[in-house]
């Protein structure tokens, strides 16, 4: 909970920033480019988290690894974060500015949780229905989970539509619970 609350703090502030700048588009292509990085390869995230590396240390690996890389506001950004010991949540960071700068053009991204890979046309479906009820153009990111053993999960933002077959198991099994038999 508490990197939901720093990232959304920071990624504001950042958008804010970004917008003064007229540097909007900027950040979101050099962000991507970041967070790609950081799916990538968590050594970065590691050594800038890590306590026994010196904050100046931190400062330089970041002026010398993104210089030329990043504009200049996303390195002082970086090391805002490092000054503060919020680097950690980073990659959250960036999740929720790429929400807000979406949501500023209109879009939200929907998760789509399934137990296996659902044909194309369930999501041609779906996709219409999500933008009725959001009243904004919806990105479908998919992904599979066995363990939800059928049905699927919604994700958008902070609700969760949980039609898989395990949440209803669940459901009944706790109805089972309440009853009294004689």
């Amino acid at each position: 909970m508490i990197a939901h609350e720093v990232a959304k703090k920071y990624a504001r502030a950042l958008l804010l920033a970004v917008k003064e700048k007229k540097l909007v588009e900027k950040a979101d292509e050099q962000f991507r480019g970041l967070q790609e990085l950081i799916r990538k390869d968590r050594s970065l995230i590691i050594f800038l988290t890590a306590p026994q590396v010196s904050d100046e240390k931190k400062y330089h690996l970041v002026r010398t690894v993104f210089s030329g890389r990043l504009e200049q506001i996303f390195i002082e950004f970086l090391i805002i974060l490092i000054d503060k010991h919020r680097i950690k949540f980073l990659p959250y960071i960036i999740d929720e500015f790429d929400r807000l700068l979406k949501a500023e053009k209109g879009i939200i991204k929907a998760t789509v949780i399934s137990a296996v890979r659902l044909d194309p046309k369930v999501y041609d479906e779906l996709k219409p229905k999500l933008e009725r009820k959001t009243g904004l153009k919806v990105e479908i990111d998919k992904k599979i989970d066995p363990s939800i053993l059928g049905g699927m999960i919604v994700i958008m933002y902070d609700e969760i539509i949980d039609g898989s077959v395990r949440h209803g198991l669940d459901l009944i099994r706790e109805r089972l619970a309440r009853v009294k038999v004689a």
